[in-house]
């Protein structure tokens, strides 16, 4: 894959391009290169062959967008490549713990929206590190900005990064919303750190605001919040404490539900089984 976009990237280099790389790497079925993994197998920090396997195949990845990286300036075009690396969710958590953070891939807390954000430009964005919550959905907009394209005709679900990254200046201050009105199985319910054993997480909308992280949750209306400042894991739910920050935050969350016409689930399965439910979660809590 690497190849092909470096092939690529040497027939459209004199012209502006995009190239978005996803490596498969790294994700499960864990396989990697024999090579690679026998000097990890050995490594005093690597429990076991599967971590072995993992580690492997984030070296492998790392070779990879460094030849990517070298490809740039072979073709001195690196002074004019704008480079973002980051994810779409966090790990599997029972392969890679995403620890402080509460929680991995699928879930609503930290551990599974949080991700890695790095991004590069030669001799233009200066090197600094910037503690400012932003989202995916930030990068168009940044890109268009880039590119000379700042009006659009329509709205835009995130904001243009530029200035922070190219001027030091700040941005407006905003609310950050997630919504996924879906079931995820669990992985390994003892390790999942989920509201409860049966699944990674159940049909709701989450949103940050400041410190405040706020979970709503379709099933039973309930809420969660967590104070990211002082509880980063999202281990102490604040939510019958401070009730008027509750109040607050799930208005704009239902104002912003409302604005995009966000699809909430509201009718009951009729099959659904209360009884076996409780007994597979009693199940389930009673082997931890």
């Amino acid at each position: 894959m690497t190849t092909e976009a470096i092939d690529w990237i040497s027939e459209v280099r004199d012209q502006p391009f995009f190239a978005y790389v996803p490596y498969y790497t790294v994700h499960t079925p864990l396989e990697t290169i024999d090579t690679f993994k026998q000097k990890y197998l050995s490594h005093p920090k690597v429990r076991n062959e599967r971590h072995a396997t993992y580690a492997a195949m984030v070296e492998l990845m790392d070779i990879n967008i460094g030849r990517l990286i070298t490809s740039l300036k072979e073709f001195n075009i690196s002074n004019d490549t704008l480079i973002i690396f980051t994810s779409d969710n966090g790990g599997i958590r029972s392969i890679s713990y995403q620890d402080p953070l509460r929680g991995g891939k699928g879930s609503y807390y930290e551990g599974g929206t949080r991700v890695p954000l790095l991004i590069h430009w030669q001799n233009k964005i200066p090197a600094k590190e910037v503690n400012i919550p932003v989202i995916n959905a930030d990068f168009f907009p940044t890109l268009a900005s880039v590119l000379g394209k700042i009006e659009f005709r329509y709205p835009l679900d995130g904001i243009d990064l530029s200035p922070l990254l190219l001027s030091n200046l700040s941005i407006e201050e905003r609310s950050l919303f997630w919504h996924f009105p879906i079931y995820l199985q669990s992985y390994n319910p003892s390790a999942d750190q989920s509201r409860d054993p049966l699944f990674r997480t159940r049909p709701g909308s989450t949103m940050r605001k400041g410190k405040w992280k706020l979970h709503h949750y379709f099933e039973d209306d309930s809420y969660e919040l967590y104070d990211l400042e002082n509880d980063e894991g999202e281990h102490v739910n604040l939510a019958q404490y401070l009730p008027k920050i509750v109040q607050a935050l799930s208005a704009e969350l239902q104002h912003w539900q409302d604005s995009i016409n966000a699809p909430i689930p509201k009718t009951a399965n009729p099959q659904f089984d209360e009884v076996f439910s409780a007994e597979l979660t009693e199940k389930h809590l009673s082997k931890k």
